[in-house]
């Protein structure tokens, strides 16, 4: 029997119901590591600092160390003569000490000699033998750096909750510290199911498809700090199934599946979460795409049954999964994903009683602002995961978004780059050739929004080229009536591009003997149509029409 979703629940209801379920979601203990293995984890404890920093006082250039009251006054007119008594080197504890009228030779970094208050730099004296000739004064403690002056012993210099990255690891090398203290990173088991997967590099056969989801999501957790393990397609089988993620609950702090979440007879996770003994909390979430997840606890542990399609499983990790990570290494619940703000070039629905994120392309707009393009793929799509910027959200009581509306984007990356150069408009795969041989490929954005959305994007400023083929039933000419219509006279050049030919596609032999467009009326061919807007439907339309004697087109078609 198919299980159906009894009860969808919202994100942040789901949230509630894991912490509430597991009596609150918390870091799970805490290592020491050494140094170098502390990156991306999280402090444990409060770090003071052992010694000062520096732990002596060290000179700042290359020069002599003086008495500044030896050289006050001191000029090109009036220089004055010191007597050199030594040299101080790094590493070295300095043997000479600088009486009245002396100074001692001095490296960058190395240990200030007792007597001396300050350095002077190579560039204003002159040596010759033990002589030293000074040409300008120094201050008290001039070019020197005093020993403590960064840290001082005792100081708080890092916090319990910091998240380690290189910057403080630079800070805890200085001083002298080997081993942290760090909250322990959740262990991650990620499964992909499907009869339909098979692992990249292997033979693609019929019907089958390349896991996409075990790759992705196991990257994400690695990324997320948690340290992930991917243990490949589960195979289609109840009891091999259990026995897997049994042993995996076992090893983990989390188990993720992804796919056999939704409620299809054949998507059984639920089931098998169910029959290990964890309580399924979650079926059904408030949100698109992502809304077949699951989510069980057993004891302290969780799965997850995330969906299959890629896009779909991916957006569930952001919203449900990284929040959860987050806490458990000991950071705030909140994925601080880098923001900006963005208009939307058209309005279209979304939300509408789900919470839904959006991928989106970034364009740079003529005045510099942004324009955040949506890519409709679907939850399926691969392609839009490569080619989004990052993404928009829709709450659950939101219907549309407005043309031309303020967004904000969570971006994928903090290292966004806008390309310079905007193409905007009908598909073409000619423009990846010209790109190619220009040198422009990555410097340029191609955005396939149909011809109608290329002229659009021309008079909102978003793109710098459109690919247009849109014929003027009239004149039978393309293109050349468009800049009347959008208000665009004299404000856009039209090129001629490459003539294509047009014409219908049947499986070889032609089996069913299509002739012409008559042909596509008869209810024993279907027809794989082009979509409104474009070029070649416009054509194809005007060509039925006096077939269809006042009848639309899309009554009169089988596709």
């Amino acid at each position: 029997m198919a299980l159906v979703f009894h009860k969808l629940v919202s994100v942040n209801e789901a949230l509630k119901l894991l912490e509430e379920k597991l009596g609150g979601i918390r870091p799970l203990g805490v290592i020491e590591v050494p140094l170098l293995e502390s990156l991306n984890k999280v402090l444990a404890e409060d770090i003071r600092a052992p010694i000062d920093y520096p732990p002596f006082d060290r000179s700042m250039v290359d020069g002599y160390a003086i008495r500044s009251f030896d050289v006050a006054g001191a000029s090109d007119v009036t220089p004055v003569q010191l007597k050199i008594v030594g040299k101080a080197s790094i590493g070295s504890v300095p043997e000479s000490h600088v009486g009245p009228g002396e100074a001692v030779e001095i490296a960058t970094g190395a240990m200030i000699p007792r007597g001396a208050d300050s350095v002077v730099m190579e560039e204003y004296v002159v040596r010759k033998g033990d002589t030293l000739t000074v040409y300008r004064p120094t201050a008290p403690g001039e070019n020197i750096n005093q020993a403590g002056s960064d840290i001082s012993a005792g100081d708080y210099v890092l916090r319990a909750g910091t998240l380690i990255t290189s910057r403080e690891i630079a800070v805890l090398a200085g001083l002298g510290i080997s081993r942290v203290k760090v909250y322990r990173p959740p262990k991650v088991t990620v499964f992909s199911t499907g009869v339909e997967l098979v692992p990249p590099g292997e033979l693609l056969a019929t019907a089958k498809l390349y896991d996409v989801d075990g790759y992705v999501i196991t990257s994400m957790l690695n990324e997320l700090g948690a340290e992930a393990t991917f243990k490949g397609i589960l195979p289609d089988s109840y009891d091999a199934m259990k026995s897997a993620i049994a042993d995996a609950l076992e090893k983990s702090d989390i188990v993720i599946t992804t796919g056999s979440t939704s409620a299809g007879y054949g998507d059984m996770i639920y089931k098998v979460f169910r029959d290990l003994g964890a309580e399924l909390i979650v079926h059904g979430l408030k949100a698109r795409p992502g809304k077949p997840t699951a989510i069980a606890v057993k004891d302290r542990k969780i799965l997850f049954g995330l969906p299959g399609f890629p896009l779909s499983a991916m957006m569930n990790m952001y919203t449900i999964v990284a929040p959860v990570i987050m806490i458990m290494r000991g950071l705030e619940p909140n994925v601080e994903l880098p923001k900006v703000k963005a208009r939307l070039p058209f309005r279209f629905p979304a939300g509408r009683g789900f919470m839904e994120l959006i991928p989106v392309q970034l364009v740079q707009n003529v005045d510099g602002s942004l324009s955040a393009y949506p890519l409709m793929t679907g939850s399926g799509s691969v392609a839009g995961i490569g080619l989004s910027d990052g993404f928009i959200a829709a709450e659950e009581n939101r219907e549309y978004f407005d043309e031309n509306e303020e967004v904000t984007v969570n971006l994928f990356s903090p290292s966004l780059r806008i390309p310079e150069l905007n193409i905007i408009g009908s598909n073409c795969p000619g423009i990846e050739v010209v790109l190619r041989v220009a040198g422009l490929t990555k410097s340029s954005r191609v955005i396939s929004v149909g011809s109608m959305g290329g002229w659009i994007a021309i008079k909102r400023g978003d793109a710098d080229i459109a690919g247009t083929h849109i014929l003027d039933e009239n004149t039978m000419q393309y293109n050349v009536h468009m800049p009347k219509i959008m208000g665009l006279e004299n404000e856009v050049y039209i090129y001629r591009g490459y003539a294509r030919r047009i014409g219908l596609l049947v499986k070889k032999g032609n089996p069913k003997n299509i002739k012409g467009f008559e042909d596509l009326l008869r209810p024993d061919v279907v027809i794989v149509n082009r979509n409104k807007g474009s070029g070649t439907r416009v054509l194809l339309d005007m060509k039925l029409r006096p077939l269809l004697k006042g009848e639309r087109p899309e009554k009169a078609i089988n596709g």
